[in-house]
């Protein structure tokens, strides 16, 4: 019995045939897809370790990609054939599968080996719409520490912490280099501010860390920009639904309008990419955190 990532193991009554209990594969425990499992039950969706027996069967996917008109293999040990180069056009699958790879810090090689597929299929995969089988999916996500949802892009317009909450979780207290960790050198937070008309509001912003401050980029008269000369809250963080955990960072601290020439030419050429938000937007506010807190949910046992 061999089985890949995402088949379905089937237990049948020995009497009649009729599948009693089915589950999906979702660990393998051998290279060559052999014994025991790690199964997702359908009726109680538990993961148990299995070792199937004389009336379980393996129901297996499909695994093979149509390319070129032809049907290939994606995990493969040998390359695939690729369908001759056309203008690039990455499906959104593959826009995901390369994003989450260069935050990682992955190459395609070392990708690729860790999802058991050919370097080649995932070069298309990456540079080409396509259409990956569900297998392959499951072990592009587990190498890239994803789930599959997040590279299909399910729940891009829902809220985060949908997932089910952990058993035992653990809540801990980050200290500050921690906390500095995590705001890495830049990304997305959200700013807390008091608007113009009096009101509280929270704006999303493109953010940069440069000497331990937070700035950010926006016009003269937006909600973000009422945070200038007045002391704001910052705050990111981020959800990884797959495993029901995460963390929190916030800033507490001064913000300010950044004046100086020079230290606004050299902000704007450091700065990672331009504001999503689009438009002209060249005011730059720089936040000096005097509170640094965080925290990070886990499993009680990690």
């Amino acid at each position: 019995m061999r089985a890949h990532l995402g088949d379905q193991l089937v237990i049948e009554t020995p009497a009649t045939g009729a599948a009693r209990r089915d589950g999906e594969i979702v660990g393998l425990h051998h290279d060559d897809g052999t014994p025991p499992y790690d199964v997702r039950w359908s009726d109680t969706d538990q993961v148990t370790l299995v070792f199937p027996g004389p009336d379980a069967h393996i129901h297996h996917l499909e695994h093979e990609q149509p390319v070129g008109g032809r049907a290939v293999r994606p995990d493969a040990d040998a390359a695939q054939a690729v369908p001759p180069a056309e203008a690039a056009d990455p499906g959104d699958i593959g826009r995901r599968v390369a994003v989450q790879r260069r935050r990682r810090g992955l190459s395609r090689a070392e990708t690729a080996r860790r999802a058991r597929m050919a370097p080649d299929y995932l070069a298309y995969l990456e540079e080409r719409p396509a259409d990956p089988s569900a297998a392959a999916l499951i072990r592009l996500a587990a190498a890239l520490g994803t789930s599959v949802t997040a590279l299909r892009g399910g729940g891009m317009d829902l809220p985060p912490g949908q997932g089910r909450a952990l058993l035992r979780p653990q809540l801990r207290d980050l200290d500050a280099d921690e906390c500095r960790a995590l705001l890495s050198t830049h990304g997305v937070g959200r700013i807390a501010v008091t608007s113009a008309d009096g009101r509280p509001a929270v704006v999303p912003v493109n953010y940069e860390v440069v000497d331990d401050a937070i700035v950010f980029r926006t016009a003269p008269r937006s909600v973000a920009a009422s945070a200038a000369e007045t002391e704001v809250a910052f705050e990111v963080d981020h959800v990884d639904e797959a495993l029901s955990q995460g963390w929190s960072v916030l800033a507490v601290g001064p913000a300010s309008v950044v004046t100086d020439p020079e230290a606004v030419r050299g902000l704007a050429r450091r700065a990672h990419s331009t504001p999503w938000a689009g438009g002209v937007r060249e005011m730059w506010v720089s936040i000096r955190p005097t509170s640094l807190t965080g925290r990070r949910i886990t499993a009680a046992d990690q």
